[in-house]
């Protein structure tokens, strides 16, 4: 079984796939989605939060990925930037999404990252919204990002693009196909409640 099939199936095993038709949520881009994915829960369970990490390590071989220190997007990226940085004895630090009105207000938190190479771990990703804004915070105080490494990708088109145009490689553990194909295998949905998911996703999505 390949990785992406490992983390989809873990995903779906620990409950972290959730769904709602009636109501669905919003994304911080705007799009709204009767899917969520709660990569949180994975430090929960830990035997299956190690599929994700040992796939980190497993990406940054694959792709000679080289980086001085590991930053996690708060609050999602934290969890896995942390544990990665531990077990791969590396420096690991934290971006917020917004500063702190109070103490010295800086997005990058943890220590000084200037002309150091610096790897980004995010939980997922939509539009890339957070991962980009963290990728601008992380430059702005003199670090360099060139990857960004993602549990969960949604492969929507707009992500894509934006990731191209920042000059930033993502390299996804799994995608949303991945994990629809794994709720399909197990029958968590409906026919109907699957059909409207994938016209949902060929809507933002691209091949």
């Amino acid at each position: 079984m390949s990785t992406e099939q490992k983390v989809a199936e873990a995903l779906v095993a620990i409950g972290a796939v959730r769904f709602n038709f009636k109501d669905p949520i919003t994304f911080k881009s705007g799009i709204k989605s009767s899917v969520y994915i709660d990569n949180r829960e994975f430090p929960f369970h830990p035997k299956l939060w190690e599929i994700v990490i040992d796939g980190f390590k497993d990406l940054i071989t694959k792709d000679k990925i080289s980086f001085d220190v590991l930053a996690g997007v708060a609050v999602g990226g934290v969890p896995h930037s942390s544990a990665l940085g531990f077990v791969l004895g590396k420096p690991s630090l934290f971006v917020r999404k917004e500063a702190k009105d109070h103490g010295t207000k800086n997005l990058v938190e943890g220590g000084d990252i200037k002309g150091k190479k610096v790897l980004l771990i995010e939980d997922l990703v939509s539009t890339g919204v957070s991962s980009l804004n963290a990728v601008k915070e992380i430059r702005k105080a003199g670090g360099v990002v060139d990857d960004c490494l993602v549990i969960v990708s949604y492969n929507f088109a707009e992500a894509k693009v934006a990731f191209k145009n920042a000059n930033v490689k993502l390299h996804a553990l799994t995608s949303f196909p991945v994990i629809l194909e794994e709720i399909k295998k197990v029958g968590l949905l409906k026919e109907v409640e699957i059909a409207q998911i994938n016209k949902w996703l060929a809507d933002y999505s691209t091949e």
